[in-house]
């Protein structure tokens, strides 16, 4: 697999929490501020791939895109889109895939918030959300975008055989991602120990983990076939 020469895109300054009102659904709204990403309805996936196809992976939450950049590069015969709240760090991603020709990837400026309706039922084999942001406090966990409409939506997407994987170093967020996907019914939840369950490719906060002994949690959510 090729390595990419990062220095070469100078990342630009990015506060780590965008404003708490794009993590609201737009309905839910009473005034829309300047920067919430606009709702997507449709997208021509010609327009977005290079072999013209729909993605197979949904990285939510693509932060600086280091993950789907590896995944892209290792999987060439596979589209992955990323989407996150913050703009600037999209455009950087966007810049860097444009600059070093990676048609298999894509990232979009938008807030899962208001559902993925672009994206086709049954269409991912594989959704990724890792290291989200805790919202510590209680008054604060409605902002949290793992919620039972974004479970709804993630089975939704994802194929008979699909699988969501999430990753956190938060313990209450682990423990709140499981109490959810519980709820909803429609998920074996598995503890990733073996190297050999999970990627090869790696995100920016998972290598920061590692490297500062900072433990965290890898789950895997295979779907299961059955729930209505």
């Amino acid at each position: 697999m090729r390595t990419i020469d990062l220095r070469k895109y100078p990342q630009p300054r990015i506060r780590h929490h965008a404003n708490p009102q794009v993590y609201i659904p737009l309905r839910q709204l009473r005034i829309v501020p300047p920067n919430y990403p606009p709702l997507i309805e449709k997208i021509d996936w010609q327009t977005v791939f290079a072999n013209g196809r729909p993605p197979t992976v949904l990285d939510i939450g693509s932060g600086m895109g280091h993950f789907v950049i590896e995944y892209a590069l290792a999987h060439p015969g596979e589209n992955i889109l990323g989407v996150d709240v913050r703009k600037p760090a999209v455009e950087w991603i966007a810049n860097v895939l444009c600059g070093e020709h990676i048609g298999n990837a894509a990232v979009l400026w938008y807030s899962v918030a208001n559902g993925l309706p672009f994206i086709e039922s049954e269409s991912l084999s594989t959704i990724t959300y890792f290291f989200p942001d805790p919202w510590f406090k209680k008054r604060h966990v409605k902002r949290r975008a793992f919620t039972p409409a974004l479970i709804k939506e993630i089975y939704r997407m994802l194929c008979t055989e699909g699988t969501l994987y999430l990753m956190t170093d938060v313990p209450d967020v682990d423990a709140y991602q499981r109490q959810l996907l519980s709820e909803h019914g429609g998920f074996d939840i598995i503890d990733v120990i073996s190297e050999q369950q999970w990627f090869t490719e790696h995100t920016d906060q998972e290598l920061f983990c590692v490297a500062k002994g900072i433990p965290y949690v890898r789950l895997r959510c295979p779907k299961r076939p059955s729930h209505v």
